[in-house]
């Protein structure tokens, strides 16, 4: 059990350091981004399960040779009330600490998800009062706000897409399909699930250096994903054209770009300045299409005008195949017995 322990250990450190620094510095994300964004969820989920693994397998190695047989064997000395004498002071600070940082993690998804929830609702009602259904765009309400603005607002069959009459006055009928595509995106992929476990993850672990690297990769990989769903409605240079003048037009006035957020993640610019601050979703909410610890609009423009060829499926295979071996070392590591 300790060669498990320490493997896990080694396992935990290497997916909290350098794979996540590598990855968030490579360059094939942008030709593969849902193959990239599978292997930061592995990242995410493999890093995890290895360090409260390790600490819980260092913790129990007195008990037994494997972890289920452990596990039996703490369970019992607890019902019978009996003494431990072979856990010494450094295996019960290990279980300790394991215990901690799993509940730990699960306490701040669940707090998370309860802010997200009550922001979504104050959002919504105040879109309720400043803004009006659109009669040409399905679940589409339109806000009174001169700057071009466009988000989501996830929310199961009452999610909507918000678009603002500036957006509206701004872009030719094809370059107005382009935004919406990319917003239709973002709630049919269920971006905000992604957002909304990333920004937990971020949360509960700040000192985490590669917590805020995984954030900001998973926000570009969310665009990229919504940006090609658009780009089978509309050519390239229509969506191009929809971005850039949505860039100009956000920054003349000093208002938000579609998707742009603000230091918290949430986007701004939406609706009049003396409400926005607090009717603005949080992260996991609105997915737009930046945030500003992400890609900028200079970055999301050169993908779309020098496109490059998609990973071959060989590649992309491989990305996949890594995936699921990251998942599954530490869970074979820590449920087969006898393995080490």
């Amino acid at each position: 059990m300790l060669a498990t322990s320490y493997l896990l250990a080694l396992l935990a450190v290497l997916l909290a350091w350098p794979v996540p620094v590598a990855l968030s510095r490579a360059q094939w994300p942008a030709r593969s981004p849902f193959a990239a964004m599978v292997l930061w969820q592995s990242i995410a989920l493999a890093g995890g399960l290895s360090m409260i693994g390790a600490m819980l397998v260092y913790g129990l190695s007195p008990l037994g040779d494997s972890l289920i047989g452990a596990i039996r064997r703490a369970v019992t000395i607890v019902l019978a009330n009996k003494s431990a004498d072979e856990l010494h002071f450094w295996h019960l600070f290990a279980l300790s600490a394991a215990a901690l940082l799993s509940v730990h993690l699960v306490f701040t998804l669940l707090l998370t998800y309860a802010r997200i929830v009550g922001q979504r609702r104050r959002h919504r009602e105040l879109l309720s009062l400043l803004s009006s259904p659109s009669g040409a765009l399905e679940r589409t309400w339109v806000i009174n706000h001169p700057a071009p603005v466009a988000y989501c607002l996830p929310g199961g069959s009452r999610s909507v897409t918000v678009l603002s009459d500036g957006l509206m006055e701004t872009l030719a009928p094809e370059e107005l399909h382009a935004v919406v595509s990319h917003e239709k995106a973002h709630l049919t992929q269920r971006h905000h699930l992604l957002l909304w476990a990333f920004e937990a993850w971020r949360s509960a672990l700040p000192w985490l250096p590669t917590t805020r690297l995984a954030r900001q990769a998973v926000n570009a990989l969310v665009e990229m994903l919504a940006d090609d769903a658009a780009r089978r409605t509309v050519p390239d240079e229509v969506l191009v054209r929809a971005i850039a003048l949505v860039a100009v037009g956000g920054g003349a006035d000093g208002a938000a770009v579609p998707g742009t957020h603000d230091g918290e993640g949430a986007p701004v610019g939406i609706i009049p300045p003396a409400a926005s601050r607090h009717a603005a979703p949080d992260p996991g909410l609105s997915s737009g299409a930046f945030d500003t610890d992400g890609v900028d609009i200079a970055g999301r423009l050169s993908r779309l005008l020098t496109p490059r060829p998609p990973l071959p499926p060989s590649a992309t295979g491989a990305v996949l195949t890594a995936s699921l071996l990251l998942i599954a070392a530490p869970t074979v590591l820590l449920f087969v017995p006898g393995l080490l």
